[in-house]
């Protein structure tokens, strides 16, 4: 191929993997004085079969051009007429990610954007066979701590079943630009920022030692038929259902310390949790929900010490 024929095709398009796969790790262990192991990590398909039907579209922007993004797929079938308009998420779907006439977000010249879709959604008038295209497992046998006072066991038998909806990994090109967040954190222009949807559909796991996190700060606790969606509530448009995270993840240098490291700015999560038989030293004390669960307004500075 000469030069001439070669300039008339670079950049044209970008690259599609379909991808199927299982994924396995014996131990993960993160060693300081101590240390901690994830132990006997697998994700695949439901049922240990292979995960698969994912396809990723991988795009370097031009300057203004709009690529596939979140629930743009869902708006190309409205416009198309095989979606109900007046269904209220496919409405704000098609409000939202129409732009110049094409379906997607549009973005700047040299952003990297990385979507992830199912290679086949099934009939194309039916949400559920979207919603529910690409399916996934996610298991750990344990995951324990150990030191010199010998190893503790933090959580075992974890389970979760669901669906991976549209997923976004976007780096964006701000080259050597930053900006000042509300807290006063200096954040590079150039940032990753990642997008997904999801759903459990089935999950459980033994929570074995206390002081873990802050949600629930005692030990010997045990869920079963944990769903996490967003089906209630007032937060719920837009989502088709699913749970929904958002974060940017870049250089930063903060206001407080002066350290330099890895901001984490601009977190949300919004879903609802079901908890049906929520145990306490095995003993079911009831069922637990949470609607229009959400952690908004959260920024974190990581950095060694």
């Amino acid at each position: 191929m000469n030069d001439g024929a070669l300039a008339g095709i670079t950049g044209q398009a970008g690259v599609t993997i379909e991808l199927e796969t299982k994924l396995s790790i014996d131990r993960l262990s993160w060693t300081d004085e101590g240390s901690l192991n994830v132990n006997g990590l697998r994700l695949s398909g439901q049922n240990d079969t292979v995960l698969d039907n994912m396809k990723l579209t991988i795009d370097i922007a031009g300057d203004g051009e709009v690529l596939e993004h979140g629930f743009s797929e869902i708006a190309r079938r409205a416009n198309a007429g095989l979606l109900d308009p007046t269904n209220p998420d496919v409405a704000d779907a098609l409000a939202k990610y129409s732009v110049a006439g094409s379906f997607g977000k549009q973005f700047g010249s040299g952003d990297l954007v990385m979507h992830l879709g199912a290679t086949s959604y099934g009939d194309p008038t039916s949400l559920d066979d979207y919603l529910q295209a690409v399916d996934f497992e996610l298991a750990v046998d344990s995951v324990t701590s150990t030191g010199s006072e010998g190893s503790a066991t933090l959580f075992s038998d974890i389970l979760l079943q669901g669906y991976i909806g549209p997923t976004d990994l976007v780096i964006r090109n701000g080259g050597s630009s930053t900006r000042t967040l509300a807290n006063g954190n200096q954040v590079s222009g150039s940032e990753l920022q990642l997008d997904t949807h999801f759903e459990i559909t089935n999950g459980s796991l033994n929570w074995d030692a206390a002081d873990v996190i802050l949600l629930f700060n005692f030990a010997a606790v045990g869920i079963e038929g944990l769903q996490i969606h967003n089906r209630r509530g007032d937060d719920t448009l837009g989502h088709f259902g699913m749970a929904s995270a958002t974060a940017k993840l870049s250089r930063g240098t903060s206001a407080a310390s002066g350290n330099e490291g890895l901001s984490v700015h601009e977190v949300e999560f919004r879903a609802d949790i079901d908890m049906p038989v929520f145990k306490i030293g095995g003993t079911s004390i009831g069922s637990v929900q949470f609607t229009d669960f959400a952690i908004t307004d959260t920024t974190m500075m990581v950095y060694g010490h």
